[in-house]
């Protein structure tokens, strides 16, 4: 009986086994099916680029259970160098009857970001073709966008107020004293206000100095950049005295940015659709705001980066520097080294770009990406960097082995320093009666104690190993850019740059996104620019995730009467507090979490917007993630 109820189990077993597998090859057929769509056709119409959420050099891994189970919205990512691409093809495409900039929901990116997105508008209304842009209410980042375009509309009851870069940040020194939590900093670099929020309840001297001079650049590009785009906007009369020319339009701010020359026309969604119908035709005779449309995904497709002549590589460094590995965004030393070793050997390239958007991180990691890059020097290939937004810290470490190094002028980068943090918990331990004690058979025992403290050895040992690795960082960029360590150490101490200054101080060598050091590497490789192509070296994305991904995903409206409005001034008031709380949540994570010497750019975070991390997801969330991998 019990060898029958056996070979039972054995058999249902096996039936269960065959229907999972069954399921799997249904569901792995139908997303094949699902990818292999036939190309996509571009009828006549307006090419809407719908930029809600982030411009960034390289998305992360899409989440597929996005606002499942009521976890936070995430804030969509779309790759820098696809929207231009699409931008740049529009101008000579005759389907493409105008270009809408739908920045209701924009959240922005780095200064840099910013810029080259706007230049390209500019070069598709250079070429003739118009542009319209529309928001409820305009940021910074989105009105540098929109100023580039033929018509900017504003909605009535919305309108724009700016701020310019700057503000405050959270200093925990009288929450640590209050909690008993000792943080022991050992670092190299007056200017390296990394770890300030953690052992000063204000801004030191040296970082208000340095801030005050790069958000002075920046704002200073940003104003020129406006000026040019809208010369006959008054600018400064609403930077300046921005509560007079509010009141003196009664309180309206939409009537206010039309008396000072920002804005061109004021209209909600509807009208703005039937202003677009004028230009690219009706899609629904009978229904208000509705024209032909292309959507910004299906144009992006259509117009895939050239593939022919010989091959440049491109590997990405971009997002924040860990050990170990990690999908795309983070730029992890195992996945970045591997992707570029695997790329090196797989591929007959003639030079090697690297292009780097990153606030710098782990030491190790960094190290791990160099090690890499320099085995294409090994092979005889000419290095480019080329610099996105933020190539700082880390993102300069592995900077250094580039022949040349491109940047934009307001890329941030420097930052080289280094640093170290422990919190340990003697006091707080104390504070309810709790001690510690042992036996130590050397000075290191035991060290460093999280609960009882370190000591003066302990001390004096991570401290010669921060110097160390400040010396070996000062040493590289010296090698790397032909100065002294004496050169190096001067301009160094933590401080960033923009790159203008970067330029003058001899950091980065010219000007020029990425295409210019394609170029570049051609050149260096003795070939003809135009007859490259660059091979980006990803990781490529999770089928599971992309299935999952098409099912939940509400992408771009066919119809822009479908689509969502944007918020006015008040709710980006509100947008800007909770973005003041997902800071307070990223420093109280590295604290906890951050284990590893680190050459890593804090103050750079508050140039781009802050968003929910992964590790903010719902429950719900978290768990479908686990099961599915």
């Amino acid at each position: 009986m019990n060898l029958i109820k056996g070979a039972w189990k054995i058999l249902v077993g096996i039936k269960d086994a065959l229907v999972l597998v069954f399921m799997l090859l249904f569901f792995s057929f139908l997303f094949m099916a699902m990818q292999a769509k036939p190309n996509t056709v571009i009828r006549e119409g307006a090419l809407v680029v719908s930029l809600d959420g982030q411009v960034v050099e390289q998305p992360e891994e899409a989440d597929p259970f996005a606002g499942i189970g009521g976890g936070s919205e995430v804030m969509r990512q779309h790759r820098l160098r696809d929207v231009v691409r699409a931008l740049d093809a529009s101008i000579k495409d005759s389907r493409v009857k105008v270009v809408v900039l739908d920045l209701d929901r924009f959240a922005g990116g780095y200064p840099a970001v910013i810029s080259e997105v706007a230049a390209a508008v500019g070069r598709v209304r250079a070429s003739g073709k118009k542009v319209l842009a529309y928001a409820t209410a305009y940021t910074d980042s989105s009105y540098l966008i929109a100023a580039n375009a033929s018509e900017v509309w504003v909605h009535p009851f919305g309108g724009t107020l700016f701020a310019g870069p700057g503000g405050n940040r959270l200093y925990y020194r009288g929450l640590m004293d209050k909690l008993g939590v000792n943080v022991h900093v050992y670092k190299v670099g007056k200017f390296k206000s990394a770890v300030e929020p953690y052992t000063r309840a204000d801004m030191s001297p040296e970082a208000r100095e340095a801030n005050e001079a790069m958000y002075a650049a920046i704002f200073g590009q940003w104003k020129e950049a406006v000026v040019k785009a809208r010369p006959k906007a008054r600018i400064d009369d609403y930077l300046t005295k921005p509560d007079e020319v509010v009141a003196a339009s009664k309180g309206d701010l939409a009537d206010a940015n039309l008396a000072m020359g920002l804005v061109d026309r004021k209209g909600d969604r509807l009208a703005f659709g039937s202003r677009v119908a004028e230009l690219a035709g009706k899609r629904d005779e009978k229904r208000a705001g509705s024209f032909r449309a292309i959507k910004l995904s299906d144009y992006i497709e259509a117009n895939p980066s050239p593939r022919g002549g010989d091959a440049i590589g491109v590997i990405t460094v971009a997002g924040e520097i860990v050990d170990g590995k990690a999908g795309p965004g983070v730029a992890a030393g195992e996945t970045v080294s591997k992707l570029l070793l695997d790329g090196l050997a797989k591929h007959r390239l003639k030079a090697l770009v690297v292009r780097v958007d990153s606030p710098g991180g782990s030491v190790l990691a960094s190290e791990q990406i160099r090690q890499a890059i320099l085995q294409a020097k090994e092979q005889g290939l000419p290095v480019v960097v080329s610099m996105g937004g933020l190539a700082a810290s880390g993102g300069y470490w592995v900077s250094t082995p580039g022949d040349v190094i491109f940047a934009e002028p307001n890329t941030i980068t420097g930052s080289i320093g280094i640093f170290g943090m422990i919190p340990t918990f003697e006091k707080t331990l104390a504070k309810v009666g709790v001690t510690t004690d042992g036996v130590k058979t050397t000075p290191l025992s035991g060290q460093p104690d999280v609960m009882g403290g370190t000591n003066e050895v302990t001390d004096r040992v991570l401290q010669s190993v921060i110097e160390q690795g400040y010396a070996r960082f000062t040493g590289l960029v010296a090698s790397s850019r032909h100065k002294t360590v004496a050169q190096v150490d001067e301009i160094g101490q933590g401080r960033v740059w923009i790159g203008g200054t970067a330029h003058q101080l001899g950091l980065v060598d010219r000007f020029g996104g990425l295409d210019d050091a394609i170029a570049e590497a051609a050149k260096r490789a003795k070939l003809d620019p135009a007859k490259v192509h660059p091979v980006f070296f990803e990781k490529a994305p999770s089928g599971w995730k992309n299935f999952l991904g098409a099912l939940f995903r509400d992408d771009d409206n066919d119809d822009w009467a479908d689509s969502p409005g944007g918020p006015d001034a008040y709710a980006r008031i509100a947008e800007a507090q909770r973005a003041t709380f997902f800071q307070a949540v990223g420093d109280a994570r590295r604290i906890a979490m951050g284990g590893s010497v680190q050459v890593r750019c804090l103050e750079c975070a508050g140039l781009a917007p802050a968003a929910p991390r992964a590790e903010d997801r719902s429950l719900i969330q978290l768990l479908l993630a686990r099961i599915l991998g």
